[in-house]
C-alpha cells in the first residue's frame, strides 16, 4: 500500500501546492495522501479572530478543491478541516475518496488554558465512538487526530477492528519533539500496526510567544521502528506499507493472543 504525507505550512485559499504535490504522488501510484492539522485553515489562535462567514467560505472552497483532486487522481485524501454548520464551527477530519466524502468529527479536543479548542468548537461531548475507518483493497486504515492519540479508549477500537495503519494528522509545537516520537512508537508497537503521522510546519506569532510547528512527519512500523521521517521543511514523503508485515508482527509478538485467551467465555444455558 503506497501512501504519502504532504508536510506543509498553512496554505490559506491557495491550492497551487496541493495540485503540484498530488500530481507527483499520483505518478508514484500513491493511494492515500495525509495532510497535517491547520494546513487548509488558519491556526486555532487565528480562527478565534475570524468571522464565521469567512471560516465557512474557506472551508467550502477547500472541500470543493479536495473533492476534485480525489476524483481526478483516483486518490483518497485525508484532510483536517474546520467546517461550519448552522453558524456553528466544528473541527473535523475529512476523507475525500474518488467516489465519496466522509467527515469524522474530532471527539477529544485540547482544553488547556492557552489552547482551548474544546471551548471554541461546537463538537459534541458524548460517549466515545470508534474513529473513522476505511479499507482500500485488503488494507485497513483508521484516522484519529494528534490529540486523540493519547487516549487508550480510542485505541481499543483500533485493536477490535484489526487496523493495519493509523493515520494521524497533527499540529505539534513547543518542546514536544521527542515525546511525540516516543508516543507514536509505543502505540505502533503495542498495537502492532503502522502509524503514519503528518505534522505541519511554519509558525504562529502570539503577543509574546512564537508557536513553532516543527514537522517531523514520520512512519513507524508495527514493531515500533521509525522507517521514514521528514525534517522541518516543506516536503512530500512517499511510503510503502505491507499488510503481511502487520500480520507477521502480530503473530511474532502475540500480544493480542495473550488477551484473547483470557477473555471470559459465555456458557450455553
Amino acid at each position: 500500500m503506497k501512501a504519502a504525507v504532504l508536510q506543509l505550512s498553512a496554505q490559506g485559499m491557495s491550492s497551487t501546492k496541493l495540485y503540484n504535490y498530488i500530481r507527483i504522488a499520483s505518478k508514484n501510484s500513491v493511494k492515500v495522501l495525509l495532510l497535517g492539522e491547520y494546513i487548509l485553515n488558519p491556526f486555532f489562535k487565528e480562527l478565534q479572530s475570524l468571522s464565521v462567514a469567512m471560516i465557512k467560505e474557506q472551508a467550502e472552497h477547500q472541500s470543493k478543491v479536495l473533492k476534485e483532486l480525489a476524483t481526478t487522481y483516483k486518490m483518497t485524501i485525508i484532510a483536517p478541516l474546520i467546517v461550519v454548520k448552522k453558524e456553528k464551527v466544528y473541527k473535523v477530519i475529512a476523507k475525500f475518496s474518488p467516489t465519496s466524502t466522509a467527515y469524522y468529527q474530532q471527539q477529544l479536543l485540547i482544553n488547556y488554558p492557552h489552547w482551548n479548542e474544546e471551548k471554541f468548537f461546537a463538537n459534541e461531548i458524548k460517549p466515545l465512538q470508534a474513529p473513522l475507518t476505511f479499507k482500500i483493497g485488503n488494507f485497513k486504515f483508521a484516522v484519529m487526530s494528534g490529540f486523540e492519540l493519547h487516549f487508550d479508549e480510542l485505541w481499543s477500537h483500533v485493536a477490535d477492528k484489526s487496523i493495519d495503519c493509523v493515520l494521524v494528522p497533527s499540529v505539534s509545537t513547543f518542546d514536544s519533539f521527542e515525546r511525540w516520537k516516543m508516543l507514536i512508537q509505543s502505540r505502533a508497537f503495542t498495537h502492532n500496526c503502522f502509524v503514519l503521522r503528518a505534522n505541519r510546519i511554519g509558525e504562529y506569532q502570539d503577543e509574546d510567544l512564537t508557536w513553532q510547528f516543527y514537522g517531523d512527519s514520520l512512519l513507524v512500523s508495527p514493531d515500533g521502528d521509525i522507517l521514514n521521517h521528514l525534517g522541518n521543511k516543506e516536503e512530500l514523503m512517499i511510503v510503502d506499507m505491507s499488510h503481511s508485515e502487520v500480520v507477521y508482527s502480530r503473530r511474532f509478538w502475540g500480544f493480542r493472543d495473550m488477551i484473547t485467551k483470557r477473555l471470559p467465555t459465555v456458557k450455553n444455558l
